[in-house]
């Protein structure tokens, strides 16, 4: 059974270092010398769109405190603007003070790879930053949970999916409501974090995942196993977990349950902290994904 770690906090440093501190025997394991942390910075300018740097900060004392030194790389590419001004607006400068080096993916040489069609053919070219393949078995996804106007939710494993893409490709992916969702599941399937962390001190309801409302929650989730993280946090945010598309396909290509009943959770209670976050206004047309998906098409 997946372990999962689940905590209260009041405040995102808290909300990372404390999900962390449930599973230290877990991360252990994770022998690499580097760490390559994806942010989110879906947009450069909205702070409740992005990733707080506090997590960021959280997350490398937890490391040096509990594992040792490590080189640490946040790498990331905004889907408007660019790096310098997110990095600049978001206080993540500061960060240099740990020794932080910073990758703009966006700028990053990049291979080929195929996504899905209208017609569920992978048939489509985007381009990928190729850092992601020299760090792959030490990807970091660190989000905030919000609420999305194409796939309901975007978590863990979305932050990876989409931001690996090349700013110019990324609107590539948009080929349907079934086409996207089996399109962020191959890449989860193919690019999967090593560590998923949800800051959800702060996160984002209604027209996420830039134009939404900021809705404060106070709970942080942690795992190895990114799929059961981001599961369990849609489920607490009061979705169904198989209303996802991607969530859904994902459960099919690796025969992981939907039921958050199979998740091991430390720390806290999910029923103790679950909530509502308001859905986008678009909720009800986006699960036409499950009139377009063809299962034998994308297994």
């Amino acid at each position: 059974m997946m372990i999962v770690s689940l905590v209260r906090c009041k405040s995102h440093y808290d909300c990372v270092y404390k999900s962390l501190e449930q599973i230290i025997n877990e991360i252990a394991v994770i022998k690499t010398k580097n760490f390559l942390i994806k942010p989110n910075f879906v947009s450069v300018r909205n702070r409740y769109a992005t990733t707080h740097v506090d997590a960021i900060k959280a997350f490398i004392d937890f490391v040096y405190d509990n594992i040792g030194s490590r080189k640490i790389i946040v790498a990331e590419a905004p889907a408007g603007g660019s790096l310098e001004e997110a990095l600049d607006n978001f206080g993540y400068k500061i960060l240099k003070e740990y020794g932080v080096d910073f990758i703009d993916l966006n700028e990053d040489d990049c291979f080929e790879y195929r996504v899905y069609d209208k017609y569920l053919r992978r048939e489509v070219e985007v381009r990928i930053a190729k850092t992601v393949l020299k760090y792959k078995d030490s990807i970091v996804s660190i989000c905030r949970p919000k609420t999305h106007d194409t796939v309901v939710v975007t978590l863990s494993l979305k932050n990876i999916a989409v931001g690996i893409i090349k700013r110019e490709d990324k609107w590539k992916i948009h080929q349907g409501y079934g086409a996207i969702n089996a399109t962020i599941a191959r890449l989860a399937l193919d690019f999967p974090p090593r560590l998923a962390i949800i800051d959800g001190h702060i996160g984002m309801e209604g027209d996420g995942p830039v134009y939404g409302m900021p809705k404060k929650w106070g709970v942080g989730v942690a795992g190895l196993n990114g799929f059961y993280v981001d599961v369990l946090t849609t489920w607490m945010m009061g979705f169904d977990p198989k209303n996802v598309g991607y969530l859904y396909v994902l459960s099919k290509m690796t025969r992981h349950s939907l039921d958050v009943k199979s998740i091991k959770v430390v720390g806290a209670e999910p029923e103790d902290v679950k909530t509502s976050f308001k859905p986008h206004r678009t909720f009800r047309e986006q699960l036409k994904w499950k009139n377009e998906i063809d299962l034998t098409k994308v297994l």
